[in-house]
């Protein structure tokens, strides 16, 4: 997931200013933490440790719910503030906040019934594992669904009685803290707080001895440097980061409907979404009415004006020069490929084809809505180049052979393969990212496993009188 180190304003070293992608007005101005307010937050956090985690389980669940009907009252503010912030539209916005009102409550039914395992051993001793909290969790969030990913995050870490100090992005600082305005008080002191800034906060929250883990959820170059520091702390470390997902259409699926998935992986919310489709493999046997029907899909977009704008100029810039890498190596922009008049940070919807692997579009996370196709002569050349590279987050195969899928499943190393459909999964479901695209499990009932240490307990019985008399006479 694409991130940057400043807002979209040269600030003040005390300030972060924000503009709305869509008219380069300023929404709003706001104080970055200093290294004072950054170390008070974490003392906080540390002192009310303690009492929240000894807060019976079932008391913790029921104050998660009372924070999703909390959230679910301030929805209509926080999608406002969210479509000024990041260009999303609010009717998206509003179903981030959804998802995040149930993800709270997910949370609320799975901590209080979160349990350790019993172990076999002598009939007369018992063995067990109890799950304790790790103590302060950090969690880092980012701007392209703020709050369904940071309600995950802290569902997780306050339900498993931790304290949490959330850092939303310096992209969307007013949708963190309003977040924050509407969580918080439900809780007891000091159990939830937000800290508003930019990569020198999350560089000092690193540098705390008292921070016990970091949930990370961001660009792969910031969860390595969160990664790092963490050694030297000694805190535990999650993180899902960015992606270069493949798309691979095998040969005998309809190349109407494989172009559909491939649209709608690489252009909805703009392309901003670390699982988007990043590259396309499309067997030379279906290719061209493929390409067709995919360029169809993006002109569509492009003459309804329907998609919205990157998040700031700054992302579209790093698309552009994406897009233009390509183009000097050999790539043809079918559809889009350059930056529109007018106010704002919009790019179109855009299609390349003649890709090769040597350029960026396919080799590193573009983060736009571009969709960039090379084309093989087989499928097994196809899951060859699907397979490389140094991210692992998701893949995505088109085919009707469940044997080509199998191989699929067998040969992708990343944490989740879909079959056949770009976005979806059950309800609960989970996945653990490989390579430079993280660690742990970062959301799903697993990750209540993340936020909490095991210990394990052997209690046996002590040795009956008359036993103790022999022993004492043997001895």
């Amino acid at each position: 997931m694409q991130s940057t180190i400043t807002s979209e304003l040269a600030n003040a070293e005390d300030m972060l200013t924000i503009l709305n992608p869509r008219t380069g007005e300023t929404v709003g101005s706001l104080s970055v933490a200093d290294a004072a307010e950054v170390a008070a937050a974490v003392a906080a956090a540390r002192a009310a440790q303690p009492g929240w985690a000894a807060t019976p389980p079932g008391e913790r669940g029921k104050l998660l719910r009372e924070a999703a009907r909390a959230l679910d009252a301030a929805g209509a503010g926080l999608a406002e503030l969210n479509a000024k912030e990041t260009g999303r539209p609010v009717e998206e916005a509003l179903a981030g906040i959804a998802a995040g009102v149930s993800t709270l409550e997910q949370y609320a039914e799975l901590g209080p019934v979160h349990r350790g395992h019993s172990l076999r051993g002598n009939a007369l001793a018992a063995d067990y594992t109890v799950a304790e909290p790790r103590g302060v969790a950090v969690l880092l969030t980012p701007w392209n669904d703020p709050v369904a990913v940071a309600c995950g995050l802290i569902g997780a870490a306050l339900v498993t009685g931790n304290t949490a100090i959330h850092k939303p992005s310096e992209r969307c600082p007013h949708v963190g803290k309003l977040l924050g305005e509407a969580l918080a008080p439900v809780f007891p002191p000091n159990v939830l707080a937000t800290l508003t800034g930019g990569a020198d906060v999350g560089t000092l929250l690193t540098q705390q001895p008292d921070v016990d883990m970091f949930a990370h959820v961001g660009s792969s170059a910031t969860g390595d440097r969160i990664a790092r520091a963490a050694v030297l702390t000694g805190a535990y470390v999650i993180r899902e980061n960015g992606g270069n997902d493949p798309l691979l259409v095998d040969a005998d699926v309809d190349p109407d409907w494989a172009a559909e998935q491939a649209a709608i992986g690489a252009f909805s919310n703009s392309g901003q979404i670390c699982t988007s489709v990043e590259r396309i493999y499309v067997h030379a046997s279906i290719a061209e009415p493929f390409c067709q029907a995919l360029v169809e899909q993006a002109r569509e977009r492009n003459r309804d004006n329907r998609l919205a704008p990157l998040v700031d100029t700054r992302m579209r810039d790093s698309v552009q020069r994406h897009v233009a890498e390509a183009q000097q190596l050999g790539a043809r922009a079918v559809e889009g490929g350059s930056v529109p008049d007018g106010p704002g940070a919009f790019y179109p919807a855009t299609v390349l084809v003649d890709c090769i692997e040597a350029m960026d579009v396919m080799s590193e996370e573009t983060f736009g809505p571009v969709a960039p196709v090379r084309v093989v002569n087989s499928f097994e050349e196809g899951l060859t180049l699907a397979a490389a590279g140094r991210y692992g987050l998701a893949a995505t195969v088109l085919t009707g052979s469940i044997a080509h899928a199998q191989q699929a499943v067998a040969a992708l190393p990343v944490g989740t393969v879909k079959v056949n459909e770009v976005f979806g999964g059950a309800p609960g479901g989970a996945a653990q990212p490989r390579g430079d695209s993280g660690h742990g499990f970062g959301y799903g009932p697993e990750l209540l496993d993340e936020f909490s240490r095991v210990k394990v307990v052997h209690i046996a019985a002590p040795p009956a009188p008359a036993a103790r008399e022999a022993n004492r006479a043997a001895s």
